[in-house]
Parts: structure tokens; C-alpha cells; sequence
């Protein structure tokens, strides 16, 4: 008899689709939300905004309908004993801020040492994507990254470099603006080999990654 196997994450999954509330009532926290702002929701600009809103929020946080690991499911073992790093450099990144609700934007810069297989390049920047289109901390959205590229591709090292600003220090609080967050996160080789570490670095440097130490 087949034995149904539901890991922690699919009882998550499950539960938080369960929980998710209708369009109709994102709409309505949406149109509460303009009053204590101390707008008339009714009025003509604002009318359809609810709607806008949520359909905004769909492709801001469209990264919870993605599994990340299955994206790198499919490699390639066809690569001549190629075994040198692959680095995936600018990878435009958007995300929201947990704390606030407001836009993180920078880049990340991605590389891993093969081990016998890789993955298409464009699967590294959707993985950067499915993690960042959710509500984040830069730090944890770094380590997420490393990971999941660690854990599905085995590879002999994984290196991550975020470089981003955050509209929750520039547009509120302390209002400082052009100052970018920087969070590295290394393993395998690229922890163990300073050389790995500094060739990496140097690949990346002149984008701005002087703050991460070398």
C-alpha cells in the first residue's frame, strides 16, 4: 500500500494557501489602509488602487509560489571536465523589506565550482529571484541563496555577494540615501581557500564589493 509523505515544508505550504485570504478582502485591507493614511478610497484616483495594489503585490511576492530547488533540478554532466568557477555577475534583485514592506534593490553576484555537472545560468538568476520576490532580510536572503545552490548541486564550493539599498534607512528613519548593504555568504572552497575566496573577489571588484572582507 503507497504511503503518503508530506515533509514539513509541503504541511507549510498547505497551510499558509489554506490561510491565504480572498482578492475581495486584500482589496478591502488595501482600502482600510488608504483611510488611516487619511485618504477618501472612493474618490476617482483612488477607486481601482485596491485592485492595483493587489495585483502589484502578486508580482512583488510571486517568489512563494516557487521551489527554488526545483529549479535547479535539471544540470548538464556534458562539460569536458570543465571544473573552474562559473560566476553569474549583476544579477538585477528586487525585494520588499519584512521590517516595512519597502523595496530592496541591488545586485547579486553568484558563483559556484562544478562538480561534474552544471546548471544553465538562467536557473541561478530564477533561484535569486524566487527568494527575493518575498518578504526578506538581505542576510537571510544571502544565505538562502548559498544554500539552496549547495544543497541541490553539490558543487565544490558556492559563493554569494549582495550589494543593495534599502528604502526602509533612505526614504524613512534616518533618511540616508546612496548607502548600499553589503552580505557575503561562502562555502566549500570559497570558505576553506583564501586564494578560491580572492579570485572570486577580484572577479566582482570594481561592483562595488569593497566591504566584504578578502
Amino acid at each position: 500500500m503507497p504511503v503518503d509523505i508530506h515533509s514539513p515544508r509541503d504541511e507549510l505550504n498547505s497551510a499558509q494557501h489554506e490561510a491565504r485570504p480572498t482578492q475581495a478582502e486584500a482589496e478591502a485591507a488595501i482600502r482600510t489602509l488608504i483611510q488611516w493614511a487619511g485618504d477618501d478610497p472612493a474618490r476617482e484616483g483612488l477607486h481601482d488602487t485596491p485592485a492595483r495594489v493587489a495585483r502589484a503585490y502578486q508580482d512583488f511576492f510571486r517568489g512563494y509560489a516557487e521551489d527554488p530547488e526545483a529549479i535547479l533540478t535539471r544540470t548538464f554532466e556534458e562539460i569536458e571536465g570543465y571544473d573552474e568557477m562559473v560566476i553569474l555577475r549583476d544579477i538585477r534583485l528586487e525585494s520588499h523589506c519584512e521590517h516595512h514592506m519597502v523595496p530592496i534593490i541591488g545586485v547579486a553576484h553568484v558563483a559556484y565550482l562544478p562538480n561534474l555537472r552544471v546548471v544553465g545560468i538562467s536557473k541561478l538568476a530564477r533561484v535569486v529571484d524566487a527568494y527575493a520576490k518575498r518578504l526578506q532580510i538581505q542576510e537571510k536572503l544571502t544565505a538562502q541563496i548559498a544554500n539552496t545552490i549547495n544543497e541541490v548541486l553539490q558543487p565544490r564550493g558556492v559563493a554569494v555577494v549582495i550589494e543593495a539599498g534599502h528604502e526602509c534607512m533612505s526614504t524613512r528613519g534616518v533618511h540616508k540615501t546612496g548607502v548600499s548593504m553589503v552580505t557575503s555568504r561562502m562555502l566549500g572552497a570559497f570558505r576553506d581557500d583564501p586564494s578560491t575566496r580572492r579570485e572570486f573577489l577580484s572577479m566582482i571588484q570594481g561592483r562595488r564589493c569593497t566591504g566584504v572582507e578578502t
